[in-house]
Parts: structure tokens; C-alpha cells; sequence
């Protein structure tokens, strides 16, 4: 015997933390001489040979201590790969043996830098990753389980029996394994197994890839196999900034824009059918779209009613199609419901083919408790705090991530990373961030623990935020990184260098909760409720605002856009064109949700699709028209987004007519003198002679009418345009008398070039007159 029967022991019960210095080649010293000791435990087997690469000739293995643990003696000088045949029953297999690699992927500084919350790639290391060690194709394994007493990777390739492939630990809880001969598509997870005997199975962490739920394993993935074809706008991007263009955001989810029959299966680019995923239970007869249809479908729409970007809820991987994505368990695994993740790089590559950008919704402030995924990981709060009182959101029934340990704040860091650099995103969403600044963020008195200094404010979860974003600008400029912050929390959209949180959006929740309140009121009203309009502008410089109006805004019984609305059908779409056409001419970025851009009746339902037929009625074939046009001005009006976020890019002309429930201001573009006046008209009174100062004199365009015939309307308007009076009016010695549409939405702008070749004539006149 050449081991000690403890030893073997550890080995069998699956209690070695390093099962290579038991299992594998070994030299040790018999008779005086050096041999080779070769020992494999296999737990089915009845019997074992070793087979050299040499003469492929066997060598008998003898059972030692346990009928399943066995050795072969060598006395060789040298060992190169070798096999082990054995049997079990009536079967026969021939394998590489994962003990006789002992080149490890990970190194001591990879360690370190994890250990620190500063390998901002470390998904290169942790995971499943296909090499070849020593000639050899196979999968390295490793996964963060410091607590574990013991680790095994779990597959097909060994029966799902966590005896065999038991990995070893290395530096800082890292444990590893290299298995021979497993590929691209294997399904698998980690068994873990604690000090109190308890066996967890849980996919992996790092994996690239699921399986389609209800089953819950990650499957081996190569990720950098797909062939790009945007680098003339991946290098555009790099030297832009975002925040001087049009950004006018089509907020999607994936699985409900539209289906599918069954019946009609989807097409692989080498004619083969991919299997289909059933929508939902409610919906048995049809199927989700793939990424590859979505990218035929999805983008040529996208990019018909002009919108900029694409913003998906959370694409990540996660168990429950009612969560809509924001109840993660894969964080670096695009759901498989629609594809491989080759599929969705096609789908980015497209959209970025048509000049849309892609923004995706990140969800670092929680994740579920299922059993499979981050909770509980290694039979410890791995991921989550601990304490109750910090580690769960018991109105989601989800767990709150541990910032204050530096493994997990990398773990996420790096993942915000990793969408950008495997999957060329242009910009993250993160979700519910005052979930993560906040201790007390929907907690009664006594659920929740200060911090150090006795106040409510979640400092590691701020200080994770800053991080997050200070590396992604430091490898990505020109990205978007937009916070969905319901507070007043400051600095949100300031760069972290200044103490802010780094982002360079940040959505304008108390716009879209005043914007909603006015609308909803009978417009009688609205003219005492004026502040609503104005009240954005005392603090819209203060950050980088997106106006968004989206899917939280059309569910749980709040009603569709067109259900909010007061007043008879007619009434109700024209105060959805006032609003959005406010909303576009508003200084802020813009973001709509799905079905808005036909005025959907019913809420947004994530179990079914939008209402598409709508369509063919023409109050709703009118308001798509209306959002192809708003867009198109928006994307061409540079006086509508250059000077977002400066109080230089907006000026009042009358906030205060609140009896006619009007107000009247201009945009200015930057570092020109361009400038456009915006007249809003929030009721369904019209005015024929409505008189609003300007700047300067001239012929103003009529650009953009929310009451347009097209769209709809009473088609009430001023022919194109008019001419200003020499009327000090609005503090202004010009004004122009306007014919103010029934809630509708006026946006006007000098015509510099018509206006001069008037006074040109004007003086020609009076010069042959004199």
C-alpha cells in the first residue's frame, strides 16, 4: 500500500479539499527505486486499466482499501498522458484521467486581484472555459465557494455523481478542475457539499450559458467564436459623447412584444429547425421568437419609427417568466428562452448594422432565493448578508448582495463588464438603485441596521456604484450607464471623481409621477394644478435626466397610457400626443415603452404580446405616424437634445397662464444661436388668437403639430407657419399670434433663410420707392 487508508477514506466519502494528492500519477519510492503510482477512484467501476499513449498497451489497476478505489505501479521514467479504461457492468469507457492535469488557468495574481474586488475580467477565469492542457481538449472548471468543505462538478460525462471529478481547492476558495474530453453544449452544475454534510447543487456563478427552464444546469459555452461586423460603430462610439445626441430609447421585452405559432418553426441560418420554446402555460399554441427572428422583426420596426436605441428588460438568465427578467440567476448567461449566445450577439450585431444602440436592464440590488442559484451558496450567506435585517427585500422575496465582501462587489463589477465586452452593448439600466444606496429602503423602523454612523445611507452600496461605474467609462467611453434612482440622492449622474455615483443618466422619476397626476386630471382642472408642468424645470440641470415613461408606469392596475387619459376617445389620444410631444420637447433624454407607440388600450401583460391589432384602426395607425414624425424632428432638431442638461438649453416665455392651462418656452441648441419656441396647449379648448413673444423676428415654421390631421387630430393649426408682430409681448419687442390647437403641442422655429430674403425685399421696395 502507498497511501494511508485516511487518505482513501477522505477520498471516498468526498471529503478531500486537494483530491491530487491522492488521485493521479504520483512518484514515490519502492525497493529503493522510483516509481510511478497511478490511482483513480471510480466509483461504478468493477475493473481498471491503465493505457499508455506509448504502445496503447494496458496495465491492470488493483482495488486498494475500497472495491472502487484503485492503483497501478508503473516503473517507467517518464509518464505522458495516459487513459484509463474501465468497466462498469456491462459497459466500457475509456477516459483521459482529470487528475493528471495539473496546470491550473487561475494564477496567484488572479487570486489577489479577486481577493481585493479589483480582476475586473475574472469571468475569463471562473466558469466553465473549453483549453487544451497538454494536447488534450477539455473544460476547465472553477468556482468561489470558500465555505465548502467539498466541491464536484456534476454532467452527463459522469451520471450527475458528485463522487467522481471532485475538484481541489486553491487560493482564497477558489476550486478547480480540468476534465478531458468535455466540450461546447455539456450541461452542468457544482455539488456542494458543506461541514454539516449538507449537498447543494447549484448551476455555476460565471456560466455562459442555461438551460432553458424549467431545467436549472449551466452548459459550456465558447463565447468568442462569433464574428463581429461592427467595428466602424464600436470605434464611433469610443470617440462620441452620448450626451450631445438624440437618445429616444424603445424600452422591450423580448418574450412579449411578439410570438410565434407553434406551428411555425424557426429556420437555423443552415436550414436547420431550432427546437421551440413554449411562450407560457396561459398561451400553450405559441412560441418565443428567437433573437435571430427578433433581429429581422424587432430592429426594422425599431428603426421605421426612428427611435435611437433599444432598451431590453434584464436578458439575463432567470427561472420565472413573471419576475420579467429582474429576478436573476445567471448574470453572465443570456436567456436561453430566445436562443444561444451566439444568437444574441447576432441580434447586437444587427441592431448596431442599422445604427440602434442596445442598452440592457442590470440588476445588481437583489436576486432570488432558488435553490440552484446565488442563495445559500456554499452552505453560507455567500452572496447575501447574513443578518436578515440587510440581506432581504421581503416585499420582493428576493436577497440583497453583500457589497461590503470584495468577491462578491468583483462578481458584479465584472459582470457589468463582461455585457460590454462579449455582447458590445452601448449602455446598462441599473435597476432600482435606491435599493442599493438605501439600508432602510422599504423596511419598517426596527427591519433594518444602521451604518456606522447611525444614518440610513448604504455606503459599501454607493462605493460598489462608483466602482462599477469608474471601470466601465475607464474601458468604455462613449457607453450610456443610466440609474433608475427614485430619490433625491446627490450626484447621481455626476462622475465619480467629484464624488458623484458615476452614472452619466439618471431617470427622471418625479417628471414621469407629476406628468402622470396632471394627465390623469379632467382638464378643468389642470389649471390648478400648474406646478406640475413647471415644477422639473427649478432642478432639471441639476443631473443628467431621462424622461422615461415605462413599463412600471402600465401595469398592476395603473392603466395604458390611453386608460389614463380623462375625457371621450378623441380626447384621450390627443392628450397622449400632448404628453409625449411635451415629453420630446422637455430637456432630458427620452425613453417609451412598447406599445405606447401605438396607444395600446390594454396594460402591458408579460404572459401574452401587444395589442398589434390596434393597427388596423386609424386613431392608432395615427399616433405611430405621430412617433415616426416626433422622432425624425427630434433626431434632425439639434436645438431638442445638444443642451439637455444646462440651463442655457431651456427658457421660459410664459409658465404662468395657468387659467388657460398653457405654457409657452424655448430650446436652445449649443454653441449656435438656434433655438426652437414649444407651445403647449393642455386642454381641449383651442385659441384662435393666442399671442407668445419670441426672441426674434421673422417667419417661424410650423415644425411639429400634435394635432395634425395625420395623426389624428382636429387638424387646427397655422398654415405652415406666421409671420411676428412688432408687439412687446412676453418681455419679448416681437410676438407671434398663434391658433392654439385643442390639446395640442406647438413647436415652431425661425426660418432665417425665408425671414431674410422678406427684408431683403422689404428693403428693395423701399429703396425704389425712395
Amino acid at each position: 500500500m502507498t497511501i494511508a487508508l485516511d487518505q482513501i477514506d477522505r477520498i471516498v466519502w468526498n471529503h478531500h479539499h486537494d483530491p491530487f494528492e491522492v488521485l493521479g500519477p504520483h512518484q514515490i519510492e519502492k525497493d529503493g527505486q522510483t516509481v510511478w503510482a497511478l490511482r483513480a477512484y471510480l466509483p461504478n467501476a468493477d475493473a481498471a486499466w491503465v493505457i499508455l499513449p506509448e504502445d496503447r498497451k494496458e496495465y491492470p489497476m488493483h482495488s486498494v482499501h475500497n472495491p472502487h478505489f484503485f492503483e497501478c505501479i508503473l516503473d517507467i521514467p517518464e509518464l505522458s498522458n495516459y487513459q484509463l479504461r474501465y468497466k462498469e457492468g456491462e459497459h466500457e469507457r475509456v477516459t483521459y484521467d482529470p487528475y493528471a492535469f495539473r496546470s491550473p488557468k487561475l494564477t496567484d495574481f488572479d487570486i489577489h486581484l479577486f481577493s481585493e474586488g479589483n480582476h475586473h475580467r475574472i469571468y475569463e477565469k471562473l466558469g466553465a472555459h473549453t483549453m487544451n492542457l497538454n494536447g488534450v481538449d477539455g473544460v476547465y472548471f472553477a468556482v468561489w465557494a470558500p465555505s465548502a468543505r467539498n466541491v464536484s462538478v456534476l454532467g452527463n460525462f459522469n451520471h450527475w455523481d458528485g463522487r467522481q471529478h471532485q475538484m481541489r481547492k486553491f487560493g482564497n476558495g477558489v476550486w478547480e478542475l480540468f476534465i478531458p474530453e468535455v466540450g461546447v453544449g455539456e450541461p452542468y452544475k457544482y455539488e456542494i457539499k458543506n461541514f454539516d454534510g449538507h449537498i447543494y447543487e447549484k448551476s455555476d456563478p460565471y456560466g455562459f450559458q442555461q438551460e432553458v427552464r424549467p431545467k436549472t444546469a449551466s452548459i459550456v459555452a465558447e463565447l468568442d467564436t462569433y464574428t463581429w461586423n461592427d467595428a466602424d460603430w464600436m470605434e464611433q462610439r469610443r470617440h462620441n459623447d452620448p450626451l450631445l445626441h438624440p437618445i429616444s430609447v424603445y424600452e422591450c421585452h423580448l418574450g412579449s412584444w411578439n410570438r410565434a405559432p407553434f406551428s411555425e418553426p424557426h429556420q437555423l441560418p443552415d436550414g436547420t429547425v431550432e427546437p421551440a420554446v413554449q411562450a407560457v402555460e396561459l398561451d400553450p399554441g405559441s412560441r418565443f421568437l428567437t433573437y435571430r427572428e427578433l433581429a429581422d422583426r424587432l430592429i426594422p420596426y425599431v428603426k421605421e419609427l426612428g427611435f435611437t436605441h433599444i432598451e431590453l428588460l434584464p436578458v439575463a438568465e432567470h427561472p420565472f417568466d413573471g419576475s420579467w427578467g429582474y429576478q436573476v440567476t445567471g448574470y453572465y448567461a443570456p436567456t436561453s428562452r430566445f436562443g444561444t449566445p451566439e444568437d444574441f450577439m447576432y441580434f447586437v450585431d444587427q441592431c448596431h448594422l442599422n445604427g440602434i444602440g442596445v442598452i440592457v436592464d442590470w440588476v445588481p440590488g437583489h436576486f432570488p432565493k432558488d435553490g440552484h442559484g446565488l442563495a445559500f451558496f456554499d452552505g453560507t450567506h455567500l452572496y447575501e448578508h447574513a443578518d436578515p435585517r440587510k440581506g432581504e427585500h421581503k416585499g420582493w422575496g428576493t436577497l440583497v448582495f453583500n457589497y461590503s465582501r470584495n468577491e462578491v462587489r468583483n462578481f458584479l463589477v465584472s459582470n457589468a463588464l463582461f455585457w460590454f465586452d462579449k455582447y458590445h452593448i452601448d449602455g446598462i439600466r441599473v435597476d432600482a438603485v435606491a435599493s442599493i444606496l438605501y439600508l432602510n429602503y422599504c423596511r419598517e423602523d426596527g427591519e433594518w441596521v444602521a451604518n456606522q454612523y447611525g444614518g440610513c445611507e448604504n455606503i459599501e452600496g454607493a462605493d460598489f456604484i462608483r466602482q462599477t461605474n469608474h471601470v466601465l467609462f475607464s474601458y468604455y467611453p462613449g457607453i450610456l450607464s443610466i440609474a433608475e434612482e427614485s430619490t433625491s440622492w446627490p450626484m447621481v449622474s455626476w462622475p465619480t471623481y467629484v464624488g458623484g455615483l458615476g452614472f452619466n443618466l439618471k431617470w427622471n422619476m418625479g417628471w414621469m409621477h407629476d406628468m402622470l397626476d396632471y394627465f390623469h386630471m379632467d382638464p378643468w382642472f389642470r389649471q390648478f394644478h400648474q406646478n406640475n408642468v413647471t415644477f422639473s424645470i427649478w432642478y432639471h440641470h441639476s443631473e443628467n435626466f431621462m424622461l422615461a415613461l415605462s413599463h412600471d408606469e402600465v401595469v398592476h392596475g395603473k392603466s395604458n397610457m390611453l386608460g389614463k387619459m380623462p375625457g371621450d376617445d378623441w380626447q384621450k389620444f390627443a392628450n397622449v400626443r400632448a404628453l409625449f410631444t411635451y415629453m420630446f420637447a422637455h430637456p432630458g433624454k427620452k425613453t417609451i415603452f412598447m406599445g405606447m407607440e401605438f396607444a395600446q388600450w390594454k396594460e402591458w401583460n408579460a404572459w401574452g404580446t401587444l395589442e398589434w391589432e390596434m393597427l388596423q384602426f386609424p386613431p392608432h395607425q395615427g399616433i405611430k405616424r405621430f412617433f415616426q414624425d416626433l422622432n425624425t424632428l427630434y433626431r434632425n432638431e439639434p436645438t431638442l437634445y445638444e443642451n439637455d442638461f444646462s440651463e442655457e438649453g431651456f427658457q421660459w416665455i410664459d409658465c404662468s397662464d395657468n387659467r388657460h392651462s398653457v405654457v409657452s418656452f424655448i430650446r436652445r441648441a449649443k454653441d449656435t444661436d438656434e433655438f426652437v419656441v414649444v407651445v403647449c396647449n393642455f386642454t381641449p379648448q383651442p385659441h384662435s388668437h393666442y399671442r407668445v413673444g419670441v426672441p426674434e423676428p421673422g417667419f417661424y415654421t410650423e415644425l411639429f403639430n400634435s394635432d395634425s390631421g395625420e395623426y389624428g387630430g382636429s387638424n387646427m393649426g397655422n398654415l405652415g407657419g406666421k409671420w411676428t408682430d412688432e408687439w412687446w409681448f412676453h418681455n419679448y419687442p416681437h410676438s407671434i399670434d398663434l391658433c392654439l390647437p385643442p390639446l395640442g403641442v406647438l413647436i415652431l422655429k425661425l426660418d432665417r433663410e425665408k425671414t431674410a430674403e422678406a427684408y431683403q425685399q422689404v428693403e428693395a421696395e423701399e429703396g425704389a420707392d425712395s
